[in-house]
């Protein structure tokens, strides 16, 4: 059996390891690449965008100074029994429970893309990659700034300091309350996964849902703080769609200044690339 880098098993895998670094340059200068129409195309969407933010600061405001110290001594009279399995659903709402299959599968793709594969197997591998690489992007660029973001403000976790307890600036753990940061992953995943596979939208609602839920039982964040992480993460992935639109990746932008999702390679066609793959 042959080795090194011109045959057999290490062959194929230097390969492979040469595909993925050249896809990886290649995702890097496509995203930064200039936009293919002007950003005032996307003037309506922006404005949406806009007010979703605004109603969403104005409804954190709100939850701050209403539902806050209720949900707290809700908190405190709940069982230590019914709190406990929380403490072990709560961990899903972490990011690298999404970011890291995302970035396998994208990485396991670009290994496999071969001109030996045909021109149109190749198309399909593309706009799987398009997709999960704005999956990725949608959940990890809004998970990543609240993690500064939350940092900066310092709000207090629930204690016996209450709801209004600020230490900004604070680099602390037990300091970094507002946003949630669960909240605003699952929330992200939700837009972004629900734009790509729509189908998919009722389940990622429920595990958004009570991911948020969780963060509440067991006394991580107040309510006001799962509503910020919910916009901050609903509102990022949907900035990220748009930079995606005005490249044409994954998206596109209609005459009325509208985002479309552009069709994706259907069920079949990725199995007929599967089953080629694997020689069959």
């Amino acid at each position: 059996m042959r080795t090194g880098t011109d045959g057999g098993a290490d062959g194929l895998a230097w390969k492979s390891l040469a595909r993925c670094a050249e896809a990886v340059v290649g995702w890097w200068a496509v995203l930064r690449s200039p936009p293919r129409m002007p950003l005032g195309v996307l003037t309506v969407d922006l404005h949406c965008i806009a007010v979703m933010a605004i109603a969403a600061l104005v409804a954190i405001v709100a939850t701050m100074g209403t539902v806050d110290g209720a949900a707290m001594a809700w908190q405190a009279t709940l069982k230590l029994s019914f709190v406990t399995p929380f403490e072990d659903i709560t961990d899903f709402g972490r990011s690298q429970w999404l970011l890291v299959p995302a970035a396998v599968l994208m990485l396991v793709v670009a290994a496999v893309n071969s001109p030996v594969l045909g021109h149109i197997s190749n198309l399909v591998l593309t706009a799987v990659i398009v997709r999960l690489g704005f999956v990725f992007a949608a959940i990890a660029l809004p998970s990543l700034l609240v993690t500064v973001v939350k940092r900066l403000i310092g709000r207090v976790r629930p204690s016996d300091l209450g709801p209004f307890a600020y230490y900004p600036f604070s680099w602390r753990a037990s300091y970094a309350s507002l946003p949630s940061g669960h909240a605003t992953t699952v929330f992200a995943a939700l837009v972004a996964i629900g734009l790509v596979w729509p189908r998919a939208r009722p389940f990622l609602l429920a595990y958004a849902l009570v991911i948020a839920v969780s963060r509440i039982i067991v006394s991580a964040h107040y309510p006001s703080d799962v509503v910020a992480g919910a916009a901050f993460g609903a509102l990022g992935a949907l900035l990220v769609r748009e930079w995606f639109a005005v490249r044409r990746l994954g998206f596109a932008v209609a005459a009325d200044g509208q985002i479309h999702t552009l069709p994706g390679p259907s069920f079949r066609r990725i199995k007929g690339v599967v089953r080629r793959l694997l020689g069959q």
